[in-house]
């Protein structure tokens, strides 16, 4: 009896051992599987010597790259959108323009043609490049002008962005934007002072130059800044923004040139040309091209005039909150008063006259009273020096019959005390 319970426990005791070895090698079998599976996930090692540089490619080769060709709206669009809460900001001290006078992403040309709306009197295609989607208009030559072929009638504020990506190659310029007046259109003009006067903003790796000429004018208005200089076989976005005579340049966040007075009293601004120059260039790419009209002067507005209209500070309807979108006109408000502390002013709020009075007058007093906490607690501007006040639709500027009165009728007045 004890040998048969003997080799009943040592059989039990041997098929524990098997299961426990089958349960082992079942784990290190399904290891191994998710250990290849991974490794068969990971893209392949690349040798230094296979690695290529990271210069700008065109054509063939920046077909093969992995640069997707989706706009910022596509890629937004799938993911919900929140209204956003006002926010600060540093990167720019201007006000964006809201009429867009001229786009042009080349999105409409064919790689490897030359752009429609342009003519040149040198080598120049459309590319697409590695390192930024879209396509891209390459000024390829040390020496050559590039028309825009359209005539713009420049109001006389406006500002110029566009992005821009350098050769390293060549010489010491990128690139130079020209804008000048002409009173005969032509669609060519060689003359590096073309037209009956303009502005020439020469776009370098080592620093920024400008030339302002008038026919007639033996002299011109030159400026000069060596502050954040574009770099090249990068993306560089440049801010050209024109406001009467002064010319004034942003690029990586921040003015780097400031011309009062770059361009001769009596110009009339209607032609735009990107233009290479004489040998000294290494030719660059250049795309998103926009030109939208820009607010006044605020600074003469309100300490020159007394008296600051303004239609850049938004609102949800029949809301006091002031929308994110206005931070580029109140920031421009808060400089005045920062560089002009004995200034004091009144903040006035008008409607329209759609609802009742009353509350449109009580509508107009919050918003006043929403623009001032702005000024206190996002710029530190003293609150005992700001007043303010609301009209409701009591003052119009405009009959109130369409909505494009009603929206001159709905604006933020600054009043110097």
């Amino acid at each position: 009896m004890k040998k048969l319970i003997f080799v009943f426990v040592l059989s039990l005791i041997i098929c524990s051992i098997q299961n426990t070895q089958a349960q082992i090698f079942d784990k290190i079998k399904k290891e191994t599987e998710n250990t290849i599976k991974k490794e068969t996930q990971k893209p392949p090692e690349v040798k230094k010597e296979d690695q290529k540089s990271e210069e700008v490619k065109t054509n063939e080769e920046t077909k093969n790259s992995d640069v997707s060709n989706k706009t910022d709206e596509e890629q937004t669009s799938q993911k919900p959108q929140e209204d956003p809460k006002f926010s600060s900001s540093t990167q720019y001290d201007f006000v964006p323009g809201e009429r867009i006078i001229l786009f042009d992403d080349f999105s409409q040309d064919a790689v490897g043609d030359f752009p429609a709306l342009w003519t040149t009197n040198a080598p120049g295609e459309i590319n697409t490049i590695n390192i930024a989607s879209g396509n891209w208009f390459n000024l390829n030559s040390t020496d050559g002008n590039y028309f825009l072929l359209k005539s713009i009638e420049f109001p006389k504020n406006f500002i110029i962005e566009f992005d821009i990506v350098p050769k390293k190659a060549g010489g010491r310029i990128a690139a130079g934007l020209l804008l000048y007046g002409e009173d005969k259109y032509k669609e060519m003009d060689n003359d590096p002072h073309p037209g009956l006067g303009g502005v020439m903003l020469s776009i370098e790796r080592e620093n920024w130059n400008t030339w302002g000429y008038k026919k007639g004018e033996k002299d011109m208005i030159t400026g000069k800044s060596t502050v954040k200089p574009v770099v090249a076989e990068k993306v560089n976005h440049v801010i050209i923004w024109v406001q009467g005579r002064r010319l004034r340049v942003y690029h990586e966040g921040a003015k780097v040139l400031d011309m009062p007075t770059n361009i001769y009293d009596g110009v009339k601004l209607n032609r735009l040309c990107f233009r290479l120059s004489r040998g000294a260039s290494s030719g660059s790419y250049i795309s998103n091209l926009r030109i939208t009209d820009a607010a006044p002067d605020m600074r003469n507005k309100l300490l020159t005039e007394g008296k600051l209209v303004s239609y850049g500070i938004y609102f949800d309807v029949n809301k006091d909150v002031v929308k994110s979108e206005s931070y580029g006109t109140i920031k421009e408000i808060a400089k005045v008063l920062t560089d002009n502390p004995n200034v004091k002013i009144k903040i006035v709020g008008h409607t329209d006259s759609d609802g009742d009075d009353k509350s449109n007058l009580d509508l107009s007093k919050r918003r006043s009273d929403s623009v001032k906490n702005v000024l206190v607690k996002e710029f530190r501007i003293d609150a005992s020096r700001i007043e303010t006040d609301g009209k409701g639709e009591s003052e119009p500027v405009a009959a109130n019959d369409s909505a494009v009165n009603k929206a001159l009728n709905r604006r933020v007045e600054f009043i110097k005390l």
